[in-house]
């Protein structure tokens, strides 16, 4: 495990239901990010095939002509595409983060997977509850969805979105000595005149405070939009009027809730970088470590159940979890280092 990592965060516009493409464009991104010299790269929330802003813009009749598209640009974990972000992960030696929707057969579901350096999966997870209008078209995870496992580049956890402001949620990712945090967020252009509670100011405040609250390095990713993005999915003026472009806000909060990465306008595609030095975390546990010696258990304690928890459990040879069903990769098809 490095204690010097160079980390870059993803700050860039989906294409929109489209699989096919979009795993293209992350495989660039993760060349992109090795050629600028990171072990490690963190994608948006639901990345592919793109954040469903239609939620947002009305009522549920309104959705239906995007729903069916949406659901058959989703991605299976055991599919083509998956695999290919995995050998791109491999090939550039790459700790990578991705968010997609998860179709599992009729049910979708807010997804992450932390890919390490050989192209293992080393945590598929889910978000634990959609927010807000996202239940109308996705399912929930649940305790087992919460873990921080060992990679190269630090004890790393992931979470999506509106996950930030569950306190129960980050007490139970503090408590397993999270080093490195991947925040993982929609384009922050949805209802920005509408409620303050969905603002930049709002969300970029919340990951500062995880990196804070943890004295963890965090790592938020987000999606933008472009005007041909709100076009495609606004076709009234009040639909524009909730829906902006822009949203860009990629940013990496130091243990000690500093700024440490460069920042870009909001409707400028890219990746900003940090350099984290995991020995720094110690100094801010020292003052803050609310799983550790800050905490005050006799007072109060979180329970994380952490099994599955499934509609339907079956006996005899069939996997005892969804995560087992992710194949091993095939031997390289191209020499380290070389392809797309």
């Amino acid at each position: 495990m490095r204690r010097q990592v160079r980390a870059a965060a993803v700050q860039a516009e989906p294409v929109w239901l489209d699989a096919k493409a979009g795993v293209a464009k992350t495989v660039e991104l993760i060349a992109q990010a090795d050629r600028g010299g990171a072990d490690l790269i963190v994608f948006p929330e639901v990345w592919i095939p793109g954040y469903p802003v239609f939620l947002w813009l009305g009522a549920v009749a309104g959705q239906v002509p995007f729903v069916g598209r949406y659901h058959a640009q989703s991605l299976a974990v055991d599919g083509p595409e998956l695999t290919t972000v995995r050998e791109a992960a491999r090939r550039h030696a790459m700790t990578v983060v991705l968010g997609f929707s998860e179709r599992r057969s009729g049910t979708l579901l807010v997804s992450q997977v932390v890919i390490g350096e050989d192209g293992g999966v080393l945590i598929h997870r889910h978000k634990l509850k959609p927010t807000h209008v996202e239940r109308s078209l996705f399912g929930d995870g649940d305790g087992s969805d919460l873990v921080v496992v060992p990679t190269a580049a630090g004890r790393l956890g992931a979470m999506a979105c509106a996950e930030h402001h569950q306190p129960l949620n980050k007490q139970a990712m503090y408590a397993q000595n999270e080093e490195v945090h991947a925040a993982s967020w929609p384009c922050y252009g949805v209802y920005r005149d509408v409620a303050y509670a969905l603002s930049p100011d709002v969300y970029l405040a919340a990951n500062q405070m995880y990196a804070l609250e943890g004295s963890c390095f965090t790592v938020a990713s987000t999606q933008l939009i472009s005007q041909a993005g709100v076009d495609m999915f606004a076709g009234t003026d009040e639909q524009r009027r909730l829906l902006r472009a822009g949203g860009g806000f990629a940013r990496i909060y130091a243990p000690d809730g500093r700024l440490i990465s460069d920042v870009l306008d909001e409707q400028v595609e890219g990746l900003v970088y940090a350099d984290l030095d995991l020995d720094l975390i110690p100094y801010s546990k020292n003052v803050f470590d609310p799983a550790g010696h800050y905490a005050r258990p006799d007072a109060l304690q979180l329970v994380h159940h952490r099994e599955p928890h499934r509609a339907v459990l079956s006996t005899g040879n069939a996997p005892a979890s969804p995560r087992a069903d992710l194949p091993a990769l095939k031997a390289a098809a191209s020499p380290a280092g070389t392809g797309q």
